[in-house]
């Protein structure tokens, strides 16, 4: 005969061996499951990937936030010629985006072909 083991005790009929044999049984299922969860990187990644999509949002909100109240701060505390030159400049920069771009480009250029000099 075998020997039970020192952590489980030994049964007093066929009954109690039957819950014994069951509820070892379910452990080990429970045991199973959880070792194919870690195992399933696809799945992991996955949920990995939502949380720090999650994340990014969130942040993406308090960065929205933080900057309408900066330009409310800054509607309030600063003075009306400074508004306006930064309205007209905005606004320069919003309808010539091409052509800073194209400019921007282009020192790009003119920077690294001096360097490589």
């Amino acid at each position: 005969m075998t020997q039970p083991p020192h952590d489980e005790p030994t049964a007093s009929g066929p009954e109690e061996l039957r819950e014994q044999v069951e509820h070892t049984r379910q452990e080990l299922g429970e045991t199973v499951e959880a070792l194919a969860a870690k195992t399933d990187v696809k799945a992991r990644a996955k949920e990995k990937a939502a949380e720090v999509r999650q994340q990014a949002a969130e942040v993406k909100e308090q960065a929205a936030a933080k900057a309408a109240q900066a330009g409310r701060v800054w509607q309030e505390k600063a003075p009306e010629p400074v508004r306006q030159t930064t309205a007209v400049t905005a606004r320069w920069t919003r309808d010539n985006r091409t052509l800073l771009l194209a400019g921007g480009a282009t020192l790009l250029l003119w920077l690294a072909c001096r360097r490589k000099r």
